[in-house]
């Protein structure tokens, strides 16, 4: 599932495999293993590609949206799970209802 979802990924960068595994901080062997469908690919591996090409990370697993995000977007996202993650520490500790 993943290895033809990575290789759309890096031929839209127009990357070759080993510089887009030098670029996400991989070896070319596992790298080359992922995009082949013989390994999963690491929590770190997703979340790199999630920050620094700006991925969609909703699609690369659940088939929804486009490849690619805008930071704006990603920047959303992010505020709102914290600003979600906040409210549920307040409630927690009993400061808001």
């Amino acid at each position: 599932m993943y290895g033809k979802k990575l290789q759309e990924i890096r031929k839209k960068l127009n990357l070759s495999q080993e510089e887009f595994a030098t670029q996400t901080n991989i070896t070319y062997r596992a790298y080359t293993s992922y995009e082949r469908g013989d390994r999963k690919p690491s929590f770190e591996f997703l979340e790199n590609l999630v920050l620094k090409y700006n991925v969609n990370l909703n699609w690369l697993i659940a088939n929804s949206g486009e490849p690619f995000t805008t930071k704006n977007a990603l920047k959303e996202t992010l505020k709102d799970e914290i600003l979600l993650e906040i409210k549920q520490i307040l409630f927690q500790n009993g400061i808001i209802k």
